[in-house]
């Protein structure tokens, strides 16, 4: 059945002390005349070896502690961006992913493209709530739920992995009424895909909107006049690629069409 639907060391204290005791200036090394030359030297630096520098006119001591815990209220100044940074990060992902489930939840309805997708895509997943929003309905009337049932039936019998859309275009348009097409394959378990082709009828509702036509909702007029123009599709290249791979699946497998009709009877 064919189908076609991301430290500093202090030293001057010791020294100090030395010009009382001499062992102490054995230990520590140091002489008068390291002392002199310790005061002249502050007097020409405007500092000293005691811990002490001037800064503006003014001195402000540099003990290792100060300096110990300066650079710990740096590192925890640093630390807190790096945590409210990354705690921004997964929030951002989680609201990217929240967003994408929303959207992938929802039915397009801005094109007659978009919802002739998403209406193939829930039959495939057969998903009976989505199907019946790309109709606009809440509840199916007896045709559409027949439609409906035999279209999951259908889809079901291959056992698709997955959906591969092709694509998916107007054949004509006439006003709010659009008459769309739509190629696909059924990606199969042995990685085979087959080759389909589906058409709408679609129509631009009050709210702007675009919605597939139920079967009693589609006149005998229009249904003439789709019928002509996809006599005339028939002979485009997008129909004549679907039938190219079509005729290839068949050939390279046999008694397929046969095997499906049996799951549908």
């Amino acid at each position: 059945m064919e189908k076609e639907y991301v430290t500093l060391n202090s030293g001057s204290k010791t020294a100090a002390r030395s010009s009382k005791n001499t062992k102490s200036r054995r230990k520590t090394g140091h002489s008068k005349s390291n002392i002199r030359r310790s005061a002249l030297e502050t007097k020409r630096t405007g500092s000293s070896r005691t811990g002490m520098r001037k800064v503006n006119g003014s001195s402000k001591s540099t003990s290792p502690r100060t300096s110990r815990s300066k650079k710990k209220s740096r590192s925890r100044k640093m630390d807190i961006p790096v945590q409210y940074i990354a705690g921004g990060a997964v929030l951002v992902i989680l609201l990217i992913a929240i967003i994408f489930a929303v959207r992938s939840c929802g039915i397009s309805h801005k094109t007659p493209e978009r919802v002739v997708k998403a209406l193939i895509e829930s039959y495939e997943s057969g998903n009976e709530n989505k199907i019946k929003k790309c109709y606009g309905v809440t509840k199916a009337d007896d045709n559409l739920q027949a439609e409906i049932d035999a279209n999951i039936k259908y889809f079901a019998a291959h056992s698709p992995e997955k959906i591969q859309i092709n694509k998916c275009d107007k054949i004509y348009q006439d006003g709010n009424y659009a008459f769309i097409y739509i190629t696909y394959d059924l990606v199969l378990k042995d990685g085979q895909s087959y080759p389909c082709i589906s058409t709408y009828m679609t129509q631009k509702k009050d709210d702007n909107k675009y919605y597939i036509l139920a079967p009693s909702d589609v006149t005998n007029d229009m249904n003439k006049q789709a019928a002509e123009k996809y006599a005339l599709f028939m002979k485009t290249d997008a129909y004549q690629e679907y039938t190219v791979a079509y005729d290839k699946f068949i050939k390279k497998n046999p008694g397929y069409e046969e095997k499906i009709a049996s799951k549908l009877s």
